[in-house]
């Protein structure tokens, strides 16, 4: 197991940004520190002279108590305000430093940790620890200065009382280790019951209509409590290992300090010491009791900190970003090339695409249906890279997906998916999303999907704010705003996944013209959507278990009565002979 001053130089990178101000902490901590045996050197000539009428001048006294309480005051709040500024600084470094990770990381990150976790580390985790980190850190190197001063002092006055005193520091240390390395595991598993509790709160937020509309509040609080009660009870084990420092530290202290006083009163009526000598010995060793107590409180909140900070350090470290090629254009020309694809995402389950094989023209218009799980959005996924095949190769205008570089290559695609995901930001910034803002652009984008009437209408037109994921939208508008992002974004190929499925039929007729408008000349995969758009495209392919099963146009795959005819006949019905409006009837979903 790495020592505490190893893992703390794991973490001293990230406070180089406020070296000044841990600099200026430790100066201002010695001054301090060096104020502290000046009290109990004060009580010696003061009973050895003051009592005895040797001529202290009276006005000296209070001058030399309150200049020395003022110097110590002040050195302290410069210790504390520098440090607490170094603490920010390294905060900031280490959460840009995460946020950074978390935009440039492999897929696999976001599998792995759940948002509400990675959100309490990036934002609560990295504050708290540094903060709580660096006053323990204040603690302990104000301590112990204080700590060697006075033992300096004790030892000027009478060496071998004070090598009583040093016998008392590996028992401390032994103390401190122990309890240390419990705190620590205990520290590491709260943290991951906190994870836990904090999703679960994630999860009912995001899906409170759910929760209430099945009644399942009560099994979800029941599973709430049980959550918070076993990090209830990990919170007190914690205590439990950080208190008992403090009274084992405190019954060593003890038992050292009554043989110094039982050794110094019999030195002292052996005529070996003055009583202002007795006294100042007796004060200056009573003075060092808080700091041996600091010391013995301050590795649980150190080890804490140095365990939470660590969490957030080995995901920058040691998390892969994703890697790409050198290969980069400007605009592709969009002939993807499926070739004998794989895809599994884990040993022991079906392959979610199998031997898959699919070639897609430039500017080709291709519909893909087939029933729920059988790997549509799979397939679309790994086109910008999301995922990454077990075996075999996609290609983009002939070049293998993992030789693009990785910005260039999803450039070349925009995506209209049923899950709209939208930014607490202005409806511009939304249709943008990164891109510099032209306006007459963002209109024209706006008007082709058939939102820019209501856009105008806000107080603020495109600059007005949408809210949390859009919370002031409705469902549609929240599609259209999706869509208006896609046409501004002018990708060479698009994925549309169930695109529309939001919009009623009148919106939708409108924003389906601005749509196949939008799809000339370009690629377009077109994911369960529509029958107006899957009517028209220029071939369907039909999945079912991972595998290509057949492809045509719709006439011709309707006609040879495969899975599609099938899809077609339960969606209208046709053996019955029911009317029903094509173009506001969806397949089944993906």
């Amino acid at each position: 197991m790495a020592t505490v001053l190893q893992r703390l130089s794991r973490i001293t990178p990230y406070f180089r940004s406020g070296r000044m101000g841990i600099v200026a902490a430790g100066l201002a901590s010695l001054v301090a520190a060096l104020t502290e045996p000046a009290l109990p050197a004060l009580m010696k000539p003061l009973l050895d002279k003051g009592f005895t009428g040797a001529g202290i001048p009276l006005w000296l006294v209070p001058v030399a108590i309150i200049g020395l309480f003022t110097l110590r005051g002040v050195a302290g709040f410069i210790a504390q305000y520098a440090l607490t500024w170094a603490a920010n600084q390294a905060s900031q470094t280490l959460r840009l430093r995460l946020f950074d990770h978390l935009l440039r990381a492999e897929p696999s990150l976001f599998t792995r940790h759940s948002a509400s976790s990675l959100t309490n580390m990036l934002v609560y985790e990295v504050q708290g620890s540094s903060q709580a980190l660096v006053n323990s850190v204040l603690t302990l190197v104000r301590d112990s200065l204080t700590l060697v001063a006075l033992l300096a002092y004790l030892l000027y006055l009478n060496w071998a009382l004070t090598l009583v005193i040093g016998l008392l520091f590996p028992a401390i240390g032994w103390v401190m280790r122990t309890a240390g390395a419990r705190v620590q595991r205990l520290t590491r598993e709260g943290q991951h019951a906190n994870d836990e509790l904090a999703y679960v709160v994630e999860e009912n937020v995001l899906a409170w209509r759910i929760v209430r509309l099945h009644g399942a509040g009560p099994s979800q609080a029941g599973r709430f409590e049980r959550l918070s009660n076993a990090l209830r009870r990990l919170q007190l084990k914690n205590v439990v290992a950080s208190a008992t420092m403090t009274p084992l530290t405190q019954m060593l202290a003890a038992s050292a300090m009554s043989a110094v006083i039982v050794i110094a009163l019999w030195q002292s009526s052996q005529g070996g010491q003055t009583v202002g000598g007795f006294v100042a010995f007796i004060t200056a060793m009573l003075m060092t009791l808080p700091p041996i107590r600091h010391l013995a409180d301050v590795m649980a909140p150190i080890l804490r900190g140095l365990t939470a900070l660590e969490r957030s350090v080995d995901l920058v470290e040691d998390g892969i970003n994703e890697r790409g090629g050198t290969h980069s254009i400007a605009r592709a020309a969009g002939r993807i090339e499926v070739d004998h694809v794989t895809l599994r995402y884990a040993a022991d389950q079906a392959s979610a695409l199998d031997d898959f094989s699919l070639t897609i023209s430039p500017g080709e218009t291709v519909a893909l249906v087939g029933p729920s799980g059988a790997g549509k959005s799979s397939l679309v996924n790994l086109l910008p890279r999301f995922i990454e095949p077990t075996g075999g190769e996609i290609r983009l205008d002939g070049v293998p997906l993992r030789d693009w570089d990785i910005d260039a290559l999803r450039r070349q695609f925009a995506l209209v998916s049923q899950d709209v995901v939208l930014f607490d930001d202005s409806v511009a910034a939304n249709v943008v999303l990164g891109a510099p803002v032209d306006e007459a652009r963002v209109r024209a984008a706006l008007r082709g999907a058939n939102l820019l009437e209501f856009v105008e209408s806000l107080p603020q037109g495109v600059a007005s704010e949408i809210g949390h994921n859009g919370s002031q939208l409705s469902g549609g508008q929240r599609q259209r705003l999706a869509i208006a992002r896609a046409i501004y974004k002018d990708a060479p190929i698009l994925i549309f996944d169930e695109a529309t499925s939001a919009l009623d039929s009148e919106s939708e007729r409108a924003v389906q013209s601005a749509l196949d408008e939008l799809m000339k000349g370009r690629t377009t995969l077109v994911i369960a959507h529509r029958l107006s758009t899957i009517e028209h495209a220029d071939r369907v392919v039909a999945i079912d278990a991972g595998r290509l099963v057949e492809q045509g146009t719709h006439a011709e795959l309707l006609a040879r009565g495969g899975l599609y005819a099938r899809l077609h006949a339960l969606q209208f019905r046709t053996a019955t002979g029911e009317a029903h409006e094509p173009a506001d009837q969806p397949l089944p979903s993906a």
